[in-house]
């Protein structure tokens, strides 16, 4: 059985947060494409957008790091 997909904000890859990474990452498409649309719902909408990047920055786990070791 597969484990479930998690979203997690990636430590590389990343522009500010990591928001966008994770959402692209976790819905299996480009990066960019998730940039672009989510910049043009943000204009669009009077800059909401921001305020749900900073929600979502709190809301999504960050990928723990894989060069510490878990004792």
């Amino acid at each position: 059985m597969s484990e479930p997909k998690k979203m997690e904000r990636p430590r590389t890859g990343r522009m500010l947060a990591g928001v966008c990474a994770a959402i692209a990452n976790y819905a299996n498409i480009d990066v960019t494409v998730v940039r672009v649309v989510y910049t043009l719902l943000t204009v669009f909408t009077a800059f909401c957008g921001l305020v749900v990047y900073f929600i979502l920055v709190l809301l999504i786990p960050e990928a723990p790091n894989r060069y510490l070791k878990n004792d």
